[in-house]
């Protein structure tokens, strides 16, 4: 993006507490710190019980965004439960005319998962509400750096292999959690080839096997390529046996390609990732 760029911000899933107001405005002064030009949404704080607006008002908000011409990004700041609230008052086929980039992370999951689906188009796994916190100075280097393409090192992940020699696929999921919130509906992405990128906050072993049985009931794990696996918070906080990697062995055996990063998830020091474009890592 150019110098003076505007950028869309708006809080798809739950409303921001009104008493993180002084937050959003020390992002909106870095943005324009970073010559961005901040547009904020009218539906960004609660006032009706955790709902900034409707899913109705929320999603008309988005959609404004994707339609205005001089809007060159969309950031979701985002997070908790109610974002597939907006989902069946997307145009997507104005998504895809319109196509700019859309960043949020966590429970944006489904709305990023739902944008590839049905137009075809990438997004970004991303809080940008990282650039104020704990890691903020090298968080703020780094998307400076990613402004002009979606590449440096915002997006250059340190992997490890867990088993297999090569993943390579397009990349989709995110939060596993909210992925499966669209589980049965039109906005499941084809998993058929894919490398299936899964993180998690909250849940430890008994909630993470759970879910991959539904993935596995699904069918997902005979479809895809490969498994890209983030950080999984409460597990590692609580040094959970089995590992997250260990319990997806449990359910793809030992071919598919399992690789993890430290790099993907809830941390403030969590860097980006496309959904919607390939990767290609090898051992």
């Amino acid at each position: 993006m150019q110098k003076g760029s505007r950028v869309g911000i708006v809080c798809c899933s739950d409303g921001m507490n009104i008493a993180r107001q002084q937050e959003i405005e020390l992002l909106r002064d870095t943005l324009e710190q970073m010559n961005l030009v901040p547009v904020f949404s009218e539906y960004i704080y609660a006032k009706d019980s955790v709902y900034s607006g409707t899913g109705q008002e929320r999603a008309k908000a988005l959609m404004e965004f994707y339609t205005d011409d001089s809007i060159r990004a969309i950031y979701d700041i985002s997070g908790g439960d109610l974002a597939n609230d907006i989902l069946p008052y997307l145009e997507f086929d104005v998504i895809r005319k319109n196509h700019k980039f859309f960043w949020g992370y966590s429970d944006l999951t489904t709305v990023i998962n739902a944008i590839y689906a049905r137009t075809n188009c990438s997004s970004v796994l991303y809080q940008v509400r990282n650039l104020l916190y704990d890691h903020g100075d090298r968080q703020r280097a780094d998307f400076c750096h990613s402004l002009s393409a979606l590449d440096g090192p915002l997006f250059s992940l340190k992997t490890a292999f867990e088993q297999g020699e090569r993943l390579q696929g397009t990349v989709v999921g995110g939060n596993i959690r909210c992925l499966l919130k669209l589980a049965g509906t039109c906005y499941w992405p084809d998993m058929q080839g894919k490398v299936l990128l899964l993180e998690s906050c909250g849940g430890t072993v008994a909630r993470m096997n759970t879910y991959l049985s539904q993935l596995e009931q699904m069918g997902v794990f005979a479809q895809i390529r490969g498994i890209l696996l983030g950080t999984f918070t409460e597990m590692e906080k609580a040094a959970c046996r089995p590992t997250m990697s260990a319990l997806v062995r449990r359910f793809v055996g030992t071919d598919m390609p399992i690789v993890t990063t430290k790099d993907i998830g809830h941390g403030t020091d969590a860097k980006a990732i496309v959904i919607g474009r390939e990767i290609d890592l090898y051992r």
